[in-house]
């Protein structure tokens, strides 16, 4: 989120999460802009931060300011990473697994039992999320019944309203997690797509 417009439609439409970007992009935020776009979601949902390459220490500072609940690895995060930013931040951490073939790759297999929760994204080289390339869902389903630990699973990577009740049913994730999928440009989102994302991924009918 960028604006806390969206945020607020976001917690009124049911999500169980809103999150702010912190990692180089068209989303990012600073810290302040952050707590007061989270602000505006009310207290009936949890406050994801996404992070990059930020130390731990930066991690911890950027978490404290903006209140988040959840931290977001997303620069090909490892065991320590996930271990380093526990030490420092006492809410969840999410390990992101960028994915670039049809497979995820055997490093992570670790990663399911050691952060809360691994995100399924797609990788690009371009920049770390937010890219709307989606995952071959079909093709991970194995490799997810195999590695699937006691980490929660985040799917992520081109979700949108028309394909997002597909992807639940291939890999039953614990949360689906979107972004340019229900924009109008990057960081602005849509809510007509907003709605019909809630709707479409929790088997309701919009309105």
């Amino acid at each position: 989120m960028t604006r806390p417009i969206d945020a607020a439609l976001a917690a009124e439409i049911g999500a169980s999460y809103v999150g702010v970007v912190f990692a180089d992009g068209p989303r990012r935020v600073t810290p302040a802009q952050a707590r007061t776009i989270l602000d505006s979601a009310g207290g009936s949902v949890k406050r994801a931060g996404v992070f990059g390459t930020n130390s731990p220490d930066e991690i911890a500072r950027f978490s404290e300011e903006a209140r988040l609940d959840v931290v977001q690895l997303h620069a090909d995060p490892t065991n320590d990473d996930v271990r380093a930013v526990r030490k420092q931040f006492s809410g969840e951490v999410w390990a992101a697994i960028r994915i670039s073939g049809s497979h995820i790759p055997p490093y992570a297999e670790l990663l399911f039992d050691t952060a809360d929760a691994v995100v399924l994204d797609a990788r690009s080289e371009k920049r770390l999320g937010g890219t709307g390339e989606a995952l071959p869902w079909n093709d991970l389903a194995l490799d997810l019944a195999r590695d699937r630990g006691g980490s929660a699973v985040v799917l992520a990577g081109g979700l949108k309203p028309g394909n997002v009740a597909s992807a639940i049913r291939t890999l039953a994730p614990d949360v689906v997690d979107v972004s340019s999928g229900v924009e109008s440009c990057p960081g602005v989102k849509d809510p007509w797509l907003m709605r019909e994302f809630y709707a479409a991924a929790s088997g309701t009918r919009a309105h």
